[in-house]
């Protein structure tokens, strides 16, 4: 799965999961973007950054081959590594709320996951970004995923297999209404009205 660092997903090993650096890039550009050896240290990763998909797309349009690419990323990945461990060693204080402590945080936070960070380099087909563009910060693909993994903390889950079921199905409706931008409750009603009827259901198909 590629997903954000949203604390929903922490049930999922990082083995199976990629972290999307399109979150990861939104978060080092906050960090350059503060004052002081904030913006020193963000710089720095921004810069591994670039350099890391710089390689990444030379393999997507064949310039090079995947052990190119994992050879080419390994130096990246050590240097970026051990800029996050510097952040973390120099630290801040307890209950410290500055500029600098968000940047610590965030260092702190990207290495607990770290493992998820490089996936794509490990396992060829898995892309670094959920998105179609690395700009993009959400693909429709994690919203939706999102919308009900928000709905399963919330509500705790259901508590037998029909339950499920019904709310699998709700899921598949809703979201592929959403995306297809149709009026769901409208869906809904001729599904009602077709059922009790005896009528043709409507379709989830964009163009049945």
């Amino acid at each position: 799965m590629v997903s954000d660092r949203f604390s929903a997903y922490n049930h999922l090993l990082l083995e199976q999961r990629q972290l999307c650096w399109a979150h990861v890039i939104r978060d080092l550009t906050a960090i350059a973007e503060r004052p002081g050896a904030n913006a020193e240290f963000g710089s720095e990763l921004l810069g591994l950054q670039q350099q890391l998909f710089a390689q990444w797309h030379r393999y997507k349009d064949g310039t090079i081959d995947w052990s190119t690419l994992q050879q080419g990323c390994r130096p990246i990945r050590q240097a970026s590594v051990g800029t996050l461990q510097r952040v973390v060693e120099l630290g801040c204080q307890r209950g410290e709320r500055t500029p600098w402590a968000k940047t610590v945080g965030t260092c702190r936070q990207l290495l607990q996951v770290a493992d998820g960070l490089w996936t794509f380099l490990e396992i060829e087909g898995i892309e670094p970004t959920n998105n179609a563009a690395v700009d993009e910060v959400f693909s429709a693909g994690v919203r939706a995923l999102r919308h009900s993994v928000i709905q399963r903390k919330i509500s705790h889950g259901v508590q037998s297999r029909q339950g499920a079921i019904c709310r699998s199905r709700l899921l598949t409706v809703t979201t592929s209404l959403r995306q297809q931008g149709r009026d769901i409750w409208q869906f809904l009603e001729q599904a009602l009205i077709a059922h009790h009827r005896g009528g043709k259901m409507p379709s989830l198909l964009p163009n049945p």
